[in-house]
């Protein structure tokens, strides 16, 4: 984490556009601590609920093109193109544009790379900044950041980063942030599948899925994702917070990248195999943790909620 020593929260102008779950609830942490945040979403109402915690609300996108810095936080590549250089958007007025844009939407390399090029033709510096984390983790602090871009910029803003949770890691110049993103997922995707099998072989023979999670989440095989993913394994919740589609779709990423970089992948093939089961499976809404279901019924057993309490590691 930066040392924000020299930093004095307000004296950066903030723009925040998004103000959707995890948008509403970044905007709402930099105005808690003291940042000078004016938040414009498409619905209005959404960021009208945020003046309770000390932001203001922009009538227009246009009210937002003065300040030092502007947070996108939207949900497709085709919103973010429409916010920055679409009709009234950020950058619609070459004579005023932001200090900096950070972008923390997770949105394809290309797709950053288009909107890093229409800011720096205007004079304004582009940061990715993709994040890894849903709304309560956002609420519980433990939120992260990867970057990418001007470095000079990344330290500019890395105190209002500090803010939003853990802190945020550079990681160097260009669409780098979006790999490390694209990294992170696969990873996820390899996790999650192999803890839906050890998770049904260990009932299969005999043990609690309950018991099973505290003991490895005691264990130094425990992770802060292990914790988080337990009380949807062991009630079987499947309210999603990611789902199968979206996971599939960051796999295809990720392999496309190892293909261009000559990076040989096998367990994270494996692991696209089982989620491309969980989208055959038609069970497209839920969250991907339907994964230990899927690995369930390949492995002949029917699993059932165990209603006993779970911590989910956020809570304290």
């Amino acid at each position: 984490m930066t040392d924000t020593t020299a930093h004095q929260p307000g004296t950066l102008s903030v723009g925040w556009i998004g103000a959707g779950r995890m948008g509403a609830a970044m905007a709402s942490r930099l105005a808690r601590a003291g940042e000078d945040v004016t938040v414009w979403n498409r619905t209005r109402a959404k960021a009208e609920a945020l003046t309770d915690v000390g932001c203001r609300v922009a009538d227009t996108i246009a009210d937002l093109r003065g300040h030092d810095v502007v947070f996108t936080m939207v949900s497709t590549p085709a919103d973010l193109e429409q916010v920055l250089v679409g009709e009234g958007g950020l950058l619609a007025d070459p004579a005023n544009v932001p200090g900096t844009v950070v972008d923390c939407s997770t949105v394809s390399t290309e797709a950053s790379a288009a909107m890093r090029a229409a800011c720096t033709e205007l004079g304004a510096v582009f940061l990715a900044a993709p994040v890894s984390g849903n709304g309560k983790v956002v609420r519980s602090g433990g939120l992260t950041l990867v970057v990418s871009g001007p470095e000079e910029a990344f330290e500019r803003v890395a105190p209002l980063l500090d803010h939003l949770g853990k802190g945020a890691t550079y990681v160097g110049d260009g669409e780098l942030a979006r790999l490390a993103k694209i990294c992170h997922n696969v990873m996820l995707g390899v996790v999650t599948q192999n803890l839906a099998e050890i998770t049904v072989l260990a009932e299969k023979g005999g043990i609690p899925r309950a018991a099973f999670l505290e003991f490895l989440n005691r264990s130094v095989m425990g992770s802060v994702f292990t914790r988080y993913k337990s009380p949807a394994f062991v009630h079987l919740d499947f309210t999603p917070t990611f789902t199968p589609i979206l996971l599939r779709k960051d796999f295809d990423l990720g392999f496309e990248a190892a293909h261009d970089l000559d990076v040989p992948m096998p367990v994270a093939a494996a692991a696209a195999a089982a989620v491309q089961a969980s989208v055959s499976s038609g069970r497209v809404e839920e969250d991907f943790a339907i994964l230990l279901e899927l690995q369930a019924h390949s492995s002949g057993i029917t699993l059932k909620p165990e209603n006993v309490p779970v911590d989910d590691g956020l809570s304290g």
